[in-house]
């Protein structure tokens, strides 16, 4: 009828016992739910959009603003031994699936305005936890003269961040509708959390791993690798959904497409914001690769999954990594270049650089060291 919105229609969905829905899973079965309400009148629904945006973008500034300080923090703490970032992320991971399984169950018993409070507990623990975090110095280097905008403009830099936000849009479409998509093909509810919850069990193998990944193999190459798998994580599933062989082998790749990914370049933003400029550095980080990527991609999914369908959606999706593969392999093609006619990237400290020296003489390495000089970026962890 005239002024009202038409719910979502109702998708082909297995019904399971409560008792086995995970987290994921209860989040699909309210919208199930949510197909036989009424329609809502239009000007209510808006205000309820504006109400839920309210509610959600306070603690998501916070946490968005407090993510860069804890990321500079921790790798401030742990020195040269980036390594062992792994093994610290791999905590949040462990996190959420105790999160999402457990608040999964306890709704099976307590009312969904549980959520509110549960939300407000956590985040007041994390408050309790900021404070027993010891402070730490952070040491002066070579770069704090430097304007950040000069570092910005690296081409390298330009390279990771634009390569980071290509990966935060094509993930759009599988943090958007992977779910929708798997109940719409005939898998449980359950069974779509189980999915997910193997994709972080991966994630979390490979944050375990990574300081044996990082002696194994150079930054440049974990970068690259995480490019091509994606590009084959997300062909899979647009194309192999009913193949439940594929989409386990999909979901195991996030542990490249999200885990070894997001810790190397996490290893390279210390490695070229150094100094004063370590907290700013991984904000920028953040708000370009996952603030603009993560909306873009977003926008992207919901308007190619109208227009285009699934298996297109996902197939872009792919194009994507597939982008960020091209984008930096050309930039270190121009990094090398550059090297070999001037010895030295342009404007580039190297990483682990010092307060500068006094001694005018002991600025430049001789001439034949700096012909063959890597820049520290793409070199190593």
């Amino acid at each position: 009828p005239a002024g009202l919105v038409s719910g979502p229609r109702m998708l082909k969905i297995v019904r399971t016992p409560s008792s086995l829905r995970t987290g994921a899973a209860c989040f699909i079965e309210a919208w199930w739910l949510g197909a036989y309400m009424k329609a809502m009148p239009h000007s209510s629904r808006q205000r309820a959009i504006w109400a839920g945006l309210s509610i959600r973008l306070p603690p998501r500034a916070s946490m968005t603003s407090a993510l860069p300080l804890v990321e500079a923090t921790t790798l401030t703490h742990l020195g040269d031994e980036t390594a062992r970032y792994g093994r610290i992320r791999v905590w949040g991971s462990i996190g959420f699936i105790v999160a999402v399984i457990g608040v999964g169950y306890l709704l099976d018993t307590w009312p969904p305005q549980a959520v509110l409070s549960i939300v407000l507990t956590l985040m007041l623990c994390m408050l309790a936890l900021c404070w027993s975090v010891p402070d730490v110095k952070t040491p002066q280097h070579a770069s704090d003269d430097q304007s950040i905008w000069d570092i910005m403009k690296r081409p390298e830099v330009i390279a990771l961040i634009a390569a980071a936000a290509l990966m935060a849009v094509a993930h759009g479409p599988y943090y958007t509708f992977y779910t929708i998509y798997l109940v719409d093909h005939g898998y449980s509810k359950s069974m779509a959390g189980w999915l997910w919850a193997l994709g972080v069990i991966c994630e979390i193998g490979i944050f375990v791993w990574m300081p044996h990944l990082y002696r194994a193999f150079t930054l440049r190459q974990i970068l690259l690798g995480s490019f091509a798998l994606a590009v084959l994580r997300f062909l899979l599933i647009g194309w192999l959904i009913d193949n439940f062989v594929a989409l386990v082998l999909a979901q195991a790749l996030h542990a490249a497409t999200f885990g070894s990914f997001h810790a190397a370049s996490i290893g390279v933003i210390h490695k070229v914001f150094r100094g004063r400029h370590q907290a700013r550095g991984q904000a920028i980080y953040t708000s370009f690769a996952y603030g603009v990527g993560g909306t873009l991609g977003g926008i992207y999914a919901g308007s190619a999954w109208e227009h285009l369908g699934p298996r297109f959606t996902f197939t872009g999706a792919a194009m994507c990594a597939f982008a960020e593969s091209v984008a930096t392999t050309i930039s270190m093609a121009a990094i090398a270049a550059a090297v070999s006619r001037h010895g030295v990237v342009p404007r580039a400290p190297r990483a682990d650089a010092a307060v500068p020296q006094k001694n005018p003489s002991a600025r430049r390495a001789p001439a034949s060291h700096r012909a063959t000089a890597q820049p520290a970026l793409w070199a190593g962890p």
